[in-house]
């Protein structure tokens, strides 16, 4: 539908070929062939059963205006350029630094970017056998390995990251599910360090190394059951988001090493996460083929996507798109019925254009503040999607007696059987004898339910909600933000035509059917056998941990493009330019509208590259 009608523009007349530019409201992406990073060789790799390609980027603030270095690697090898982004074409002939490993590859890397100058650099580097590395690429040298007898993991380093605005502590994830905090000034040890019980809550426990002297790893985190995936800190550090291989995203406050909110998926692992910028959203994908959003402050899910075809294997914010502007709020006069019909409208054309945000804010309490975040994800399909977090999303703050009677105008379909029916509106912690009453199944799990309107209410709580709605109208930004729970079924229809949805509820139930959440009572106990963790998939699909697909909005991609031959590892949003990379080897700059600069005017047959992107 509008997916392939989009993959048809721009760059290919077919499905299948690559797309070399892409349009979204800014103006037109464009690849820079000639700004292609990869091996000096440029040959594909040939990228059977080795680790993922990763990028890492840092500025050295040197004098020439040219401080940005790229790192990534490829197979055994690990390369370190100056990446001259739109300005110039890449120079591959000379590396600043080349690595190859052997018996072990790296999976990930790390720059400090407090400590980096023209001179030095300190880069961490994560291997597939367990170790962890610091090398100075500009220097030639390696510093440290830490982990080297593999006493402390023997499994795969899996996320490396330096902690926010410290000079010498970083954490590593391993597949173990462990994740280790390290100081590169301490040693590792000579034997296995013992370990001392610090903290322990739901499926996570944190210990300290148990020593006479200060040893590495300070802490040790494990995590869920099976792999940790990937991690990412808060912009201001203070949180650690984790998703890992059994299907959770869990937030943690990391100096209090305090659970604070988690977030299970569809089905399947969950492979990447990212914060917004302003650190209030999480954007999570994995194993069922979405992005999932959720609300830091109020811990649960407000908003699907659904664009790839396969595994989602890199999510990531474009903080220069992200926008905030002053608006005038939109009025809407008339009766119900007109209202309902101006939505539907709006619907449609949100639906069919790449346009897909509310400039103009549908609002009672006339907040004058437009919010936009865009973000962007990159698959195994080998697919970049673009896809905008717009206002109706966030804050769905319509007068709920409008919204309901729209709601059940459009959801006049019943809930599929089985369906835990939120009856509950309100969220308020001062009306805590509603929370949950009537929801089986989610008591255990949290006091507070979401202000939900995707489904028909009980006529019970409609003065509840009203009133905790106006309650937090008149505050400005900050209320509406905190009071960004009341999820309506405006919301749910911004991005979708009724005939999309139609659709798109077949495939929903196709694909429910075979996940673990829609497993008959009958084979409830092969599934307890099965499942060594706490929360049974069959059991968390309907709470606030796993809304159903029905209960949440649905967001559509502003773009969804094939952009490489093979599986997509790298997406990084630059100023200038986005950065995609492809399990081949080839590291893709696309100039942003209007940032092709000096290279524009090069002849763009003299370029070297003979590859296929």
């Amino acid at each position: 539908m509008l997916i392939s009608k989009m993959a048809a523009e721009g760059g290919g007349k077919e499905m299948n070929e690559i797309k070399t530019q892409f349009t979204t409201r800014e103006g037109v992406y464009k690849l820079l062939t000639h700004s292609e990073y990869s091996r000096p060789n440029r040959v594909p790799f040939n990228s059977q059963g080795s680790n993922p390609v990763k990028v890492s980027f840092v500025n050295v603030n040197d004098q020439s205006g040219n401080g940005d270095r790229i790192c990534f690697n490829v197979g055994r090898e690990l390369y370190f350029y100056i990446y001259k982004g739109v300005r110039k074409a890449a120079d591959l002939s000379k590396p600043i630094d080349k690595r190859i490993y052997k018996g072990t590859q790296p999976t990930c890397h790390d720059f400090n970017h407090l400590t980096a100058t023209a001179e030095s650099v300190s880069l961490l580097v994560g291997f597939s056998a367990g170790q962890v590395q610091l090398i100075d690429p500009i220097k030639k040298e390696t510093s440290k390995l830490f982990n080297e007898e593999r006493l402390i993991d023997k499994s795969r380093v899996t996320c490396v990251k330096w902690v926010p605005g410290s000079e010498s502590l970083f954490l590593v994830s391993h597949a173990s599910g462990n994740m280790y905090l390290y100081n590169v000034e301490h040693t590792c040890g000579t034997t296995a360090p013992h370990y001392q019980l610090l903290k322990q809550g739901e499926n996570y426990s944190v210990h300290t190394c148990k020593s006479k002297s200060t040893r590495n790893p300070l802490l040790k985190w494990t995590v869920g059951e099976g792999a940790l995936n990937e991690f990412a800190f808060s912009p201001d550090g203070k949180f650690l988001a984790c998703v890992s291989q059994d299907g959770f995203l869990r937030v943690f406050n990391f100096d209090a090493v305090e659970l604070h909110g988690t977030m299970k998926s569809y089905f399947g692992g969950l492979l990447c996460v990212c914060w917004s910028p302003d650190g209030k959203y999480i954007v999570a994908g994995g194993e069922d083929d979405l992005v999932t959003v959720w609300s830091f402050l109020d811990c649960r899910v407000i908003a699907r996507g659904h664009g790839h075809k396969s595994w989602v294997s890199v999510v990531a914010f474009d903080h220069y798109t992200t926008s905030v502007e002053e608006n005038d709020p939109m009025e809407f006069s008339g009766s119900d019925e007109d209202f309902q019909d101006q939505m539907i409208h709006f619907g449609r054309d949100r639906a069919n254009s790449t346009q897909s945000r509310l400039s103009k804010r549908n609002s009672t309490d006339s907040r004058p503040v437009s919010v936009t975040y865009r973000f962007g994800s990159v698959g195994q399909d080998t697919q970049l999607c673009l896809w905008d977090l717009t206002e109706d999303i966030l804050f769905p703050h319509l007068p709920l007696s409008r919204t309901r009677t729209h709601t059940n105008v459009m959801n006049a379909t019943s809930p599929p059987a089985g369906a835990t029916i939120i009856t509950n509106t309100s969220s308020s912690t001062t009306n805590g004898n509603n929370s949950g009453a009537n929801t089986p199944g989610i008591n255990s799990l949290s006091t507070t339910l979401p202000r939900s309107n995707s489904l028909p209410h009980s006529a019970g709580t409609t003065a509840t909600a009203n009133n905790t709605n106006k309650a937090g109208s008149g505050g400005g930004i900050g209320s509406g933000i905190m009071d960004s729970a009341i999820a309506t079924g405006v919301s749910k229809f911004a991005t979708l035509s009724l005939h999309d949805r139609k659709e798109r509820h077949h495939e929903k139930d196709h694909k429910r059917n075979h996940s673990m959440g829609h497993i008959s009572s009958k084979s409830s106990d092969k599934l307890n056998l099965l499942t060594k963790t706490k929360a049974d998939p069959a059991k968390t699909l309907g709470t606030l941990l796993c809304p159903r697909m029905e209960d949440v909005p649905l967001l559509e991609p502003l773009i969804c493009k094939k952009i490489a031959h093979e599986r997509l590892t790298v997406l990084i949003f630059l100023e200038d330019c986005l950065v995609t990379a492809c399990q081949e080897g080839f590291i893709c700059t696309w100039a942003r509208p209007g940032k092709v600069g000096l290279l524009s005017s090069q002849n763009q047959a003299s370029s070297p590259s003979g590859t296929v992107v």
